[in-house]
């Protein structure tokens, strides 16, 4: 029964075929629980700085190996769409988001030349489950073509949303398999609250237990992908409660504890200074709002983690957890997007009424489509605005730029950018049975692209011949600590690019000229080197040219023939 090894057999095959060349034991077939949370800066994690209680992320750390130079795309679709594959986001057609501008790069869908995980692994003899956020295709409707949906993609079971950001009470585009779902009208899954972020820890959990029983004798890839802590800030009041004027000194003081706690931790080199900081506090106007805001992004990450505790839990009791490769990483920066933090003509910044204004909606009708409801199923209006205090399921507020700054404590930048505060993510592999060092860090510089050749590579899968060749490289070699050899890394959003080669890193803004950093020695890029070294921004231009020509990049704003 592959979730109850032999470990005498797994020793003996480890030993008697000299597997050892990586410095650890290599059993065969490991699960994977892949995690992915949604608008979460470098620093919010305790075990890379932050205050917020992570208990259990914190323990997958202590026992496994956090990587400190591990990169995404900056934004949510192309983020997925190159998790998913191993390839850069403009390969698979979702090189923005869920549009289709007329070029191959942004269709805003997966194209057929790519191959998602779950497709990679299932000739190994996998089952892949999916929990979560989608968002690789612009086809969210009940009605619509489903392609591109999970099931469609080589997954054998699905719990989440289609589509991206929305209400954490009622999400829109909510699908169970290929059926789109109401929340409230749902005999399989009745909670006494339903709160999105437990709905797909719950589902998680779900999954493994009834793989034990059905697929005892497989292995599984499980995907669970978080909306945590995208906006709006909706949690529930109990995890809110913990956080009560945790943030009432505002930016400064958490910058500051934050920083020195990630030097203790080894995650920042202390010879590199905290830059200053985003935001005067002694000039916000509504404190109490203002740090209420922060309290409830907390909240959200807290609730996250202890879904995550539950899905560990499951893993333990299935007698999985030993053989179970557990990545967590993030997908993107994070977010300094002002959204709902003024009011407009269709959620104006007004108090909540006394009893609902519009008409209730019924327990089976879908919630509204799109990211921003226009009322509650009950009928109250969704409020945005500074008078609106976040949390709850009537309001729609993002945490803002100076609480965005914080979570990216001490990078540059937030989601949208390729400077480091937008791209830069935790993280944490964990794998009891794979991996012998426990709480070490690897500072190899990787990037989301190497999920999928990792778990090629430790499924024994074959990629598939006829689809583009995978970008990534494996981490294999990074879990003992070796090097892992690569060209560079590559990034372009929204005209904002960027390449990394060893230490060097050129990037620039859109439409703004290129600048040169030597990580190695400023992580933080305050100090471009571009015009001391003409030689290696030319070099590295023609790098991320040809990189560009070859995965279908087209200049932005996007001219559509």
């Amino acid at each position: 029964m592959l979730c109850r090894p032999s470990y005498l057999f797994v020793a003996a095959y480890a030993f008697l075929s000299g597997v050892a060349a990586y410095g650890f034991n290599e059993p065969s077939s490991p699960n994977f629980v892949v995690i992915l949370s949604d608008d979460m800066g470098f620093s919010d994690l305790g075990c890379y700085g932050g205050e917020i209680h992570t208990p259990n992320l914190d323990a997958l750390a202590a026992n496994g190996l956090r990587f400190t130079q591990f990169y995404n795309t900056a934004r949510c679709c192309p983020t997925r769409a190159s998790l998913l594959t191993g390839l850069y986001p403009h390969q698979t057609g979702v090189g923005h988001m869920m549009e289709d501008k007329g070029v191959p790069g942004y269709r805003g869908n997966l194209n057929n030349s790519c191959t998602t995980l779950a497709e990679m692994l299932k000739p190994a003899g996998y089952r892949s489950y999916a929990t979560g956020k989608w968002h690789v295709t612009r086809h969210a409707s009940a009605d619509g073509p489903k392609h591109n949906w999970p099931c469609q993609r080589g997954f054998d079971r699905y719990y989440g949303t289609i589509h991206g950001a929305g209400s954490f009470f009622d999400p829109s585009s909510l699908v169970r398999d290929n059926t789109m779902i109401s929340p409230f009208a749902d005999p399989e899954y009745t909670p006494d609250t339903y709160y999105y972020t437990d709905a797909i820890s719950d589902h998680a959990v779900r999954f493994i237990r009834e793989h034990r029983t059905e697929e005892p004798n497989r292995p599984f890839l499980l995907y669970v992908a978080y909306t945590a802590a995208h906006w709006p800030m909706h949690a529930l009041p109990e995890d809110i409660a913990k956080y009560d004027g945790r943030y009432d000194s505002g930016y400064d003081p958490i910058r500051k504890a934050r920083y020195e706690k990630a030097v203790s931790l080894g995650i920042i080199d202390p010879s590199e200074p905290l830059p200053t900081g985003v935001g005067n506090w002694d000039k916000v106007d509504n404190k109490e709002w203002e740090s209420a805001c922060m309290e409830v992004y907390a909240a959200m990450v807290d609730r996250m983690d202890q879904g995550i505790g539950n899905v560990i839990g499951e893993l333990k009791r299935s007698g999985c957890f030993e053989n179970t490769v557990v990545m967590y990483m993030q997908d993107n920066g994070g977010c300094a997007e002002g959204t709902g933090r003024t009011g407009n003509k269709s959620h104006p910044n007004i108090l909540r009424p006394d009893a609902p204004t519009l008409p209730a909606m019924k327990p089976t009708d879908f919630a509204t489509a799109g990211s921003t409801p226009s009322q509650t199923r009950d009928g109250f209006p969704v409020r945005m605005g500074p008078k609106v205090m976040p949390g709850g399921e009537d309001t729609y507020v993002a945490y803002g730029q100076g609480w965005a700054n914080v979570s990216n404590t001490p990078l540059r930048e937030y989601k949208h950018w390729v400077h480091e505060g937008g791209i830069s993510t935790p993280l944490i592999v964990h794998w009891p049975q794979g991996i012998s060092q426990r709480g070490e860090l690897r500072r190899q510089p990787s990037h989301l692209i190497d999920i999928a050749a990792t778990l090629v590579d430790l499924g024994k899968a074959t990629y598939p011949g006829d689809s583009i060749p995978l970008e990534g490289k494996s981490l294999v070699p990074a879990f003992s600590d070796r090097a892992i050899e690569r060209e560079a890394i590559y990034w372009e959003h929204e005209g904002n690019r960027a390449v990394r080669r060893g230490d060097w890193k050129l990037v620039a803004k859109h439409k703004g000229p290129w600048e040169l950093y030597d990580l190695s020695k400023d992580r933080t890029e305050r100090n471009d080197l571009a015009k001391t070294n003409p030689e290696m921004v030319a070099e590295l231009t023609k790098l991320y040219e040809a990189y560009a020509a070859r995965t279908s990049v087209a200049p932005w704003p996007i001219a559509r023939d």
